[in-house]
C-alpha cells in the first residue's frame, strides 16, 4: 500500500530547498522532497540530472550549498543517525578472498552487533545459504549484489539508500533484487530511497517516483497515479487507412497515421472504441484491429523532460 501524505509529514528523508554547486555548475537546484516511512522512493533522471548528487547529500558525503537535508529528523552532520542507515552505492563491494559469511562477520564486528545470529538471518533472508562458504570473488554479479544488500541491511536500518541497485544485473537478477526490496519494505518496515535509470523496473517497484531534470525536481507522484498520467491512444488498423481517416474525420474524430495504423488520442475515442468501430463499419471500412495503447514510463518521462532521445532507450546517469 502506498504510504499516505500523513506518513510523509514525519519524513524519514526530507530535503528543503537543497542546492549543491560545484564551482560554477549547479548540480542540484532547490530540491524539496519528503520520503515517508515505508516508501520505496525512486529518483529518475537523464545523464547528469543530479540523482547521484542527491544520494550523496542524503548520505552526508557532501554538504548542501543551500537549503537543508534531514535524515530521520536529524541533520546529516549528526553522526548518530548513521546507525539507522544502510546503503549500497552502484556496485556492491566485498573482501574478495573472504567468504560470504566472513564478509558479513566483518560488517557485524564493525557495526558492533552483539547477536551472532544476525549473520545467519541475513544469509537466509537474502537467499545466500548455498553460497555462505564461497569466497566473494567467485560469486555471480547477482549474488554479489545480494551480499551487498545483506551487508547494508545487517543492522536492520530504518532507511536503505541505494544508487543504481540493479546496475549491471541480468534480467533475472533485476527481478530478484526487485523482490528483495519489496519484501524489505513490506515485511521489515524498511524505507528505501533509490536512484535508477531502469525506468520500467522502477514502475514495478516504487511506491513513489520523483523525476529530476537538470538538477530540479520536475515531477513527483505516487506510483499508483501513473496510470492516470500516461497518455492513451486508440490504435486502429483497416484495409484502407486513407479512406478510414476520411470516415473518422466526417464523424468528428481526428486520427493520425502512425506506422501503418491510425491513432486517435481523443479521450472520448479511447473510452468508446465500439463507437469508433461502428463509424468505420458504416463508412465501409471495418476495422481489422482496435487496441488501446498505453504510454510506458519511458515515453512519459521523455515527454515530461522534452528529451529528443528515442523512446524506449533507457538513459544512463553519470551524476
Amino acid at each position: 500500500m502506498t504510504p499516505s501524505a500523513a506518513s510523509r509529514s514525519s519524513a524519514v528523508v526530507r530535503l528543503g530547498g537543497a542546492s549543491k554547486d560545484y564551482g560554477a555548475v549547479r548540480a542540484l537546484d532547490r530540491v524539496s522532497l519528503a520520503v515517508g516511512a515505508g516508501d520505496i522512493y525512486a529518483l529518475l533522471g537523464l545523464n547528469g540530472a543530479g540523482k547521484t548528487t542527491l544520494i550523496r547529500l542524503v548520505l552526508g558525503m557532501v554538504r548542501p550549498t543551500a537549503g537543508s537535508v534531514e535524515v530521520l529528523g536529524r541533520s546529516t552532520r549528526d553522526r548518530t543517525v548513521w546507525a539507522s542507515v544502510g546503503y549500497l552505492v552502484e556496485t556492491a563491494s566485498a573482501y574478495p578472498d573472504l567468504t560470504v559469511r566472513e564478509n558479513l562477520e566483518v560488517v557485524r564486528a564493525l557495526r558492533r552487533l552483539p547477536r551472532r545470529a544476525v549473520v545467519d538471518e541475513a544469509i537466509e533472508l537474502f537467499g545466500l545459504a548455498a553460497y555462505a562458504g564461497r569466497r566473494a570473488r567467485t560469486l555471480s554479479l547477482g549474488n554479489l549484489q545480494r551480499l551487498g544488500l545483506a551487508k547494508a541491511m545487517l543492522h536492520r536500518p530504518s532507511l536503505l539508500v541505494l544508487d543504481e541497485p540493479v546496475n549491471g544485473l541480468d534480467p533475472a537478477g533485476v527481478v530478484e533484487v526487485r523482490g528483495l526490496l519489496s519484501g524489505l519494505a513490506r515485511d521489515h518496515g524498511a524505507t528505501v530511497l533509490l536512484s535508477s535509470h531502469v525506468l520500467g523496473e522502477v514502475a514495478r517497484l516504487a511506491t513513489r517516483i520523483g523525476v529530476l531534470h537538470e538538477g530540479r525536481l520536475v515531477d513527483e507522484f505516487d506510483a499508483s497515479e501513473l496510470s492516470r498520467r500516461v497518455h492513451r491512444d486508440l490504435e486502429v488498423s483497416t484495409c484502407d487507412d486513407g479512406r478510414a481517416e476520411a470516415v473518422l474525420s466526417s464523424a468528428g474524430m481526428t486520427a493520425r497515421r502512425d506506422g501503418g495504423a491510425l491513432r486517435l488520442d481523443d479521450d472520448w475515442a479511447v473510452a468508446h472504441p465500439d463507437a469508433v468501430a461502428t463509424a468505420l463499419v458504416h463508412g465501409g471500412t471495418p476495422p481489422t484491429r482496435l487496441t488501446v495503447v498505453e504510454e510506458g514510463l519511458e515515453d512519459y518521462f521523455l515527454r515530461l523532460v522534452g528529451s529528443p532521445a528515442p523512446v524506449g532507450e533507457a538513459p544512463r546517469d553519470v551524476g
